[in-house]
């Protein structure tokens, strides 16, 4: 399997072209750009949320996993989706505009990274104990029944300004929020299980790891799909028959 950039419509033209293959799956919120930019074979736009229900439990079987009967499935890309998984069935449960958009963004402002690669580097050798504020910082004596390493204000001691530092203080930014969504998701709907994929977390262990524990905090399991980029592709290609 093989990435491409976003917008990146004459490189998956090429891909084609090495392939010819007669029909063509796509999803997602480029979909419709890559249906219009490239020809020659039959064309079927899958829905975003059936593609990563169908995607996922291929992925964990690759894998060797078991997944539960009921998870949630957060698709973690430009933004971020929430979606509960019940056998067959997928619907969408909740979302936040917190994602790889926002990461890459600010990422851009504040630590001249001019791609996710770039901050995600930076990230893994920063210390954002300089830049958040933690629990420890405001009561140094305890006694409050939070751990002190908890962050209590995202960038709000901001004692370094080294790109590194900044950098993981954005990835905490977004996985301490993303994790508290999908574990008050869960929690609503009585899922202990919370399976992540996208292009956020794929090659992101800082966040990852940031992910985990949120979501471990409060009792409940993350799991990080293997190819976790693809979900979405993968239970494209696998959707039903190409429409006439």
């Amino acid at each position: 399997m093989e990435l491409l950039p976003a917008g990146q419509i004459e490189g998956v033209r090429r891909w084609l072209d090495g392939r010819r293959p007669n029909r063509l799956h796509v999803t997602g919120g480029g979909a419709s750009q890559v249906a219009a930019g490239v020809g020659g074979c039959g064309i079927r736009e899958v829905s975003e949320f059936e593609a990563w229900g169908r995607g996922a439990p291929l992925l964990a079987r690759r894998a060797g996993w078991t997944l539960p009967e009921r998870y949630l499935l957060v698709s973690l890309g430009t933004g971020t989706s929430i979606l509960v998984v019940e056998g067959p069935v997928v619907r969408r449960a909740a979302g936040s505009s917190l994602g790889g958009g926002t990461l890459l963004g600010l990422g851009r402002l504040l630590c001249r990274a001019e791609s996710f690669a770039e901050l995600t580097r930076l990230a893994a050798h920063g210390e954002r104990g300089r830049v958040d504020l933690r629990v420890g910082d405001v009561y140094p004596q305890g006694g409050i029944g939070l751990p002190p390493e908890a962050t209590a204000a995202s960038f709000g001691k901001l004692t370094s300004r080294e790109p590194a530092d900044l950098a993981q203080g954005l990835m905490a930014l977004i996985g301490e929020n993303v994790g508290a969504l999908c574990v008050s998701v869960a929690q609503a709907m009585s899922v202990d299980t919370i399976v992540f994929g996208g292009g956020t977390v794929t090659g992101n262990p800082t966040l990852s790891e940031i992910l985990r524990q949120t979501v471990a905090s409060e009792g409940r399991e993350a799991w990080f799909l293997p190819d976790g980029s693809f979900c979405g592709a993968v239970g494209a290609a696998l959707s039903g028959e190409i429409s006439a």
